[in-house]
């Protein structure tokens, strides 16, 4: 049974833009909103809006513009999630390696509407070769990518240096996961204070 999503985020009350008014070049393709994902069945209701805070929304504007200068662009896999969507992910994976436990300190940031799944596409809006689909849950997830062909490697480091320079943070198991860097200021002051983020950030050059 799909969730619906809020217009408000429920864990702060603050207030959830679609990412697509801020920048509709954006492609979004949240995979919970169909089959094909951990679950294999919809999680969102269909048509729903890739959802962020304003201050997320905009960084992914401006990582979007860094990317059109490459000929590339980003297509989002997933934005705000209800706590009751991650519920089902836990539920079903109980992997803290790559699902947060929502009932567990401040839960998923996505929660809060300051984390994004990102890919690369090219001009034409169409895939190109990242280290592995998402939520892929193997070592083939991890933010470095340790493989052997070379586009792979370009195109992951090239998100990521986008996303830096747009202020987020990556994570060590999911190359498409994001966080804005200042997250904590959305969280209630004791669960910003209490909450652990191991975030990481590519230093290398394109």
């Amino acid at each position: 049974m799909a969730v619906t999503l809020s217009s408000l985020d429920v864990n702060a009350g603050g207030p959830l833009v679609d990412i697509r008014s801020v920048d509709p070049t954006i492609v979004v393709e949240l995979r919970y909103a169909g089959r094909n994902n951990l679950l294999g069945y919809p999680l969102y209701p269909q048509g729903t809006s890739a959802l962020a805070r304003p201050e997320v929304a905009s960084g992914l504007a401006a990582a979007q513009a860094f990317l059109r200068r490459y000929q590339f662009g980003l297509k989002i896999w997933d934005a705000y999630r209800p706590v009751a969507v991650q519920e089902k992910l836990w539920h079903t994976s109980h992997n803290s390696d790559y699902v947060a436990n929502p009932d567990i300190g401040v839960g998923s940031l996505h929660s809060w509407g300051v984390a994004v799944d990102a890919t690369l596409i090219d001009t034409w809006n169409r895939p190109v070769r990242m280290p592995s689909d998402f939520d892929d849950f193997t070592p083939a997830a991890m933010w470095r990518y340790v493989g052997p062909h070379a586009d792979i490697r370009a195109h992951v480091h090239l998100l990521q240096i986008a996303m830096r320079n747009a202020g987020f943070w990556g994570l060590r198991t999911e190359w498409w996961h994001f966080t804005i860097a200042d997250w904590q200021k959305y969280l209630p002051n004791q669960a910003a204070r209490t909450a652990q983020v191991y975030g990481t950030q590519w230093q290398g050059k394109l």
